[in-house]
């Protein structure tokens, strides 16, 4: 089963990780999930910088 990550640079999705780590958030498993990965970023953050447990 292919895993499919965000590239932070190209703002594309990947599929199995063709770049290199350090420009990829994820795996996630499904190509939505990772079209959506900053919308979960930025709210992780925002509940964090609230003291908010997810």
């Amino acid at each position: 089963m292919p895993e499919y990550w965000y590239n932070v640079n190209t703002h594309e999705v990947e599929e199995d990780a063709m770049s290199d780590w350090s420009q990829l958030i994820g795996p996630y498993k499904t190509r939505a999930e990772a079209e959506h990965a900053l919308e979960k970023v930025k709210a992780r953050n925002e509940a964090w910088d609230k003291g908010e447990d997810d």
